[in-house]
């Protein structure tokens, strides 16, 4: 298992073609599942989907955060809007950790432990 990534740095979004253009950003993107730092606005049910995915790049060697243009945590509900997100943006390939979710299962035949929901 790989270790937590913990950022270290933040950047806004607007930043990031400056980044790419520059060859700053050294690594895939990793899309984290995370607790929910804001709650969202529309009809969503707050209580019943408490996580949201975040993207995490690294630049210049360190893990930053992508914040929104008012200084809040950017965050998806969706990780297929996520995903569109990350192609818009020029990112074909990324990682995925989840560490919130929990895919084991004690119970399953040898061979067999993990499980996809």
């Amino acid at each position: 298992m790989q270790p937590k990534i913990v950022p270290t740095l933040a950047f806004t979004q607007a930043e990031i073609p400056g980044l790419v253009a520059s060859y700053r950003i050294t690594a895939y993107p990793v899309v984290v599942r995370a607790a929910r730092q804001q709650l969202g606005g529309g009809f969503g049910d707050q209580e019943r989907h408490p996580h949201t995915w975040t993207a995490l790049l690294q630049v210049d060697g360190q893990w930053a955060q992508i914040e929104s243009a008012r200084g809040a945590i950017r965050e998806w509900g969706s990780l297929d809007r996520l995903e569109r997100w990350l192609r818009a943006n020029g990112f074909r390939y990324f990682w995925l950790q989840n560490e919130l979710e929990p895919v084991d299962d004690p119970d399953a035949e040898p061979g067999h432990r993990f499980r996809i929901k």
